[in-house]
């Protein structure tokens, strides 16, 4: 290897130590304390103590090494990680006539609605832990840790439109010391007391499970949010590459949190009384107020991953038509990647806000973690199993044991935490849930407009070609038609006939088509196929996580003949307005909802970044 491409590949695992492994990273703050807590009735003696540090580790071990490193990690859509690029390769993994397709979608879109409730988790519960350790020092802060908490995260959301561009490359260094801080407090409290190293072996997790049985089933609910933040080294994988996630893991990540919860494990031997937070009781008085500050640090990072997550996630789903079209920022002059987008901003924050009044507390907020963070994992898990047996053409056998061993991990955790629905797991699933009808009427929405379209469409050849029997007068300059894949011809190109009388001398009919990868070549980008009489079909091709530019496709079709001069080019845009009609496309709700979000839906020309002093636009309703 190259010493450039050794210091690119350094460069890129410090990069992944800082965004990938924030979440995972900032979680021995709360797990402890919450496998413990006095509402699981679990009784802290050595044999139960040595048994849950043995089950985060080796959970560590299956879950997170074993399945999302090394397994998961291959599960890429060129080179893209994520719920909805998996769904997107588990669905083109079957075809859209197979019995599986349909499930599969809804599936892909319940994990991803399940992401933005874990996203929306992560800020609050983190940096309300990291505050919390305040009550440690001087229990009568206890009333300022909710303001600090709020104050912090409305700093954080307000600083987003900045992007991250600045700040970003002081992430890798900070949580390296964080991850330095955490195998540091660990070592000093193992040497301490070295019984606890027993938990090494797996055999005390089995042993705590049979002996305690329904109790050790309600702790596992607890013990899963060591594992939290396991989706976003999945998720990451486009921005990083999977060698330096997977080199940040099992250098840096793995070892620090290995350590630091054998640690704590070791102080609760011969501290016992230290469980109300026995992470920052680690180092005694005097490291409180630094590892107060380290962890604000360090939670406020792992939070900054979860709200760029969100809107990578929601750009995506906007891509592959899920969302309306929403206003979308970049940050960054030089990382596509980095984006902004304003109302899920403003949207995310309140509901993060709501979710820190109402719970109080980091431990009211770990019941609603953990059912959103093992839900993704089960849907993850399932969608995995579609793309090796029907993408790779593994053998049906091994599928079944490669899945089956992690599903069954998956649901045991997954019904630990349906216990605690009452108690908390109801928000996140609940914000799935209205997540999860916003984008499926969306998507059904959509749908029911191209069915009424067809009702009415005209083939364009065979218009085109009665067009030009009698043609009209033709007018210099370039007209460009937005046209949808199976449209025929473009309503403002019939208005305009209608109304104008006139044809531009050349004509061109251009449709977005995005596919289900993440990314397409330039050199696949544009397609042209001359329909005659100066007049073409230019097809502009996308991926879902491409940025749509409708400018340089133009500039990219130079090179199939034809060239645009912008200044003689007007692109006619048809303005659908929608409006609820008899029927039974949809519930009378579902169609005023759909109907509510087309208006307020961001416009094609803004979208695909069209020159608005170039852009007519046409008026037509759509019943739905």
């Amino acid at each position: 290897m190259s010493q450039q491409n050794k210091s690119s590949l350094a460069a890129l695992t410090l990069a992944a130590v800082g965004i990938v492994y924030g979440d995972i990273g900032t979680s021995p703050l709360y797990t402890m304390k919450e496998v413990f807590s006095k509402d699981h009735g679990l009784p802290l003696n050595p044999a139960n103590l040595v048994g849950v540090v043995s089950l985060i580790v080796w959970g560590l071990i299956l879950i997170v090494s074993l399945k999302y490193v090394t397994l998961i990690l291959r599960a890429n859509n060129r080179g893209e990680g994520g719920i909805m690029a998996l769904m997107a390769l588990a669905l083109s993994s079957v075809s859209k006539t197979s019995r599986f397709y349909f499930p599969l979608m809804l599936m892909g879109v319940f994990g991803a609605t399940l992401f933005y409730g874990d996203s929306v988790i992560t800020p609050a519960i983190s940096v309300l832990s990291a505050i919390e350790g305040l009550e440690v020092a001087a229990p009568g802060l206890e009333p300022y840790v909710v303001p600090l908490t709020v104050t912090v995260l409305i700093a954080l959301y307000a600083l987003q439109s900045r992007g991250t561009a600045g700040i970003g490359r002081w992430f890798g260094p900070i949580m390296v010391v964080w991850f330095s801080a955490l195998a540091i407090m660990g070592i000093v409290n193992i040497v301490a007391a070295p019984a606890i190293l027993a938990a090494l072996n797996p055999w005390h997790a089995l042993a705590f499970i049979a002996d305690n049985r329904f109790t050790a089933f309600i702790a596992l609910g607890a013990v899963v949010l060591a594992f939290t933040g396991a989706e976003a080294l999945y998720a990451d994988m486009g921005h990083f590459g999977a060698r330096p996630i997977r080199m940040a893991w099992f250098l840096v990540a793995f070892p620090a949190l290995a350590l630091n919860y054998l640690g704590q494990g070791a102080l609760l031997l011969t501290h016992p009384e230290a469980v109300d937070n026995p992470f920052y009781q680690q180092l005694g008085a005097w490291s409180i107020y630094p590892l107060v500050a380290l962890s604000t640090m360090a939670t406020v990072i792992a939070s900054q991953a979860t709200i760029s997550g969100t809107f990578s996630m929601t750009k995506q789903a906007i891509a592959l038509g899920f969302l309306p079209r929403m206003r979308i920022e970049h940050t960054s002059a030089s990382e596509m990647g980095q984006i902004y987008i304003p109302m899920v901003n403003w949207l995310q924050l309140a509901v993060v806000l709501l979710a820190v009044i109402g719970f109080g507390s980091s431990s009211n907020l770990a019941a609603a973690y953990g059912i959103a963070v093992t839900a993704t994992m089960l849907v993850t898990t399932v969608l995995t199993f579609f793309v090796i047996r029907f993408r790779w053409h593994y053998h049906l056998l091994l599928c079944f044991l490669a899945t089956g061993f992690f599903l069954l991990i998956d649901v045991s955790l997954f019904s630990a935490n349906v216990l605690k629905i009452l108690h908390g797991g109801w928000f996140p699933l609940l914000l799935g849930a209205v997540l999860f009808t916003v984008m499926l009427t969306w998507k059904r929405g959509k749908e029911l407009i191209i069915d009424s379209l067809k009702k009415h469409t005209i083939p364009l050849e065979v218009f085109l070609e009665s067009l030009f029997l009698d043609p009209p007068m033709r007018v210099p300059g370039t007209a460009i038609y937005l046209r949808g894949e199976n449209d025929g011809v473009p309503h403002a190109m019939l208005h305009n006939l209608s109304h104008n009388k006139v044809l531009h001398e050349r004509v061109v009919f251009l449709t977005v088509v995005t596919h289900e990868v993440p990314w397409v070549e330039a050199g696949e980008r544009v397609q042209v196929h001359a329909l005659g009489n100066e007049c073409y079909q230019l097809n502009v091709h996308y991926g879902f996580k491409d940025v749509p530019n409708i400018p340089q496709a133009l500039e990219a079709a130079r090179a199939c003949g034809l060239e645009f001069e912008s200044l003689e080019t007007s692109y006619f845009i048809a303005r659908q307005t929608v409006i609820h009609g008899p029927g039974s496309g949809m519930a009378t709700w579902r169609e005023h909802l759909f109907v509510g979000m087309s208006r307020n839906a961001r416009g094609a020309a803004d979208y695909y970044q069209v020159p608005s002093n170039r852009v007519i636009e046409l008026g037509t309703q759509i019943t739905i």
